[in-house]
């Protein structure tokens, strides 16, 4: 596929979309502009600092895969990155010298230390970056279940993302399936879901059903609990009446009916990046702390807050 070059706007360190960083919610230019942004020339990356080293139309997206130079004075740099969408969410974030992301991906991984050990689904798998990190940093009592509905998808995060090493440096803890996520079940039932599931740039419509949070509910272990890649304000979908605040509400709102005061949501940056949602009883924090395996992730432990408390902010 040929290279060319492209121009990345800044992204916050704490980027995150739906990622698309997944989200998925990363989203600039390559990724739309965010609102109330002013252009200036010192938050672009250089065109020579950042390339694309794939292209290319599947059934389900348009797919891109970029680099940033490790010489670029960027959060991103030297990052490899999965744009999905029009707009070019980054769906998947992978740094050749360091293993977190700096990013709502890094949010994920804090869960097993407060779910049972056993299967973890990730609805919505993109390349890997949240199963990387779990069967990275986390022993082998924890597998990862994926599903992703593009296998092309998948074809890239084997090709470019390293995804074929993971599967066969950790190919009894990693099951990936192609289909509708939302299917998703083991026969035992989840320890815990991961859900990063964006369409065209937004949290798909799905997830502002209540039906459908007590079917995935349904699925859950005893003591199980779902975390979910929201979206919010940086997201701005291909359709403009998708607003980002606007869905990221409705989708806590669908969650609340089902786990009521047992839901409690993280918001990345100064309010204008990802937010994430976590269900169950707030862990005790201390001890959420102490059992994770890596400092850098100890300082989400205290951004969550109930689901009554942030609306009102």
């Amino acid at each position: 596929m040929a290279k060319e070059l492209v121009s990345l706007h800044f992204l916050p360190p704490q980027f995150h979309t739906p990622i698309s960083l997944r989200p998925k919610p990363p989203q600039n230019p390559i990724f739309p502009r965010r609102r109330n942004r002013t252009s200036s020339n010192d938050e672009a990356v250089p065109s020579n600092e950042v390339k694309t080293i794939a292209k290319f139309k599947s059934r389900h997206n348009y797919i891109r895969v970029i680099e940033v130079s490790r010489r670029s004075d960027h959060p991103l740099a030297g990052s490899r990155l999965l744009l999905l969408d029009t707009p070019g969410n980054i769906h998947s974030i992978s740094f050749l010298l360091k293993t977190l992301t700096d990013s709502y991906f890094d949010v994920f991984a804090t869960l097993p230390p407060i779910i049972p050990p056993g299967p973890i689904g990730v609805l919505g798998f993109g390349a890997g970056s949240t199963a990387r990190l779990i069967l990275e940093l986390y022993p082998p009592e924890y597998t990862i279940h994926g599903w992703e509905i593009d296998p092309s998808v998948i074809d890239v995060g084997r090709e470019f993302f390293s995804l074929s090493k993971l599967e066969r440096d950790h190919k009894d803890r990693i099951f990936i399936n192609i289909g509708d996520a939302l299917d998703a079940s083991v026969r035992t039932g989840f320890s815990g879901i991961l859900v990063d599931l964006f369409s065209e740039g937004s949290v798909i419509k799905e997830l502002q059903d209540p039906n459908v949070w007590r079917g995935l509910k349904s699925r859950l272990r005893k003591r199980g609990r779902i975390m979910v890649n929201v979206g919010g304000r940086c997201v701005e979908a291909e359709d403009s009446e998708r607003d980002g605040d606007l869905v990221m509400v409705e989708t806590l709102k669908a969650m609340s009916q089902v786990f009521g005061d047992k839901l409690f949501v993280l918001t990345l940056g100064s309010g204008d990046d990802s937010s994430v949602a976590l269900t169950g009883e707030l862990p005790d924090l201390d001890a959420w702390k102490k059992s994770l395996p890596v400092r850098e992730l100890r300082s989400y432990v205290d951004m969550w807050k109930s689901f009554t408390e942030f609306t009102l902010s």
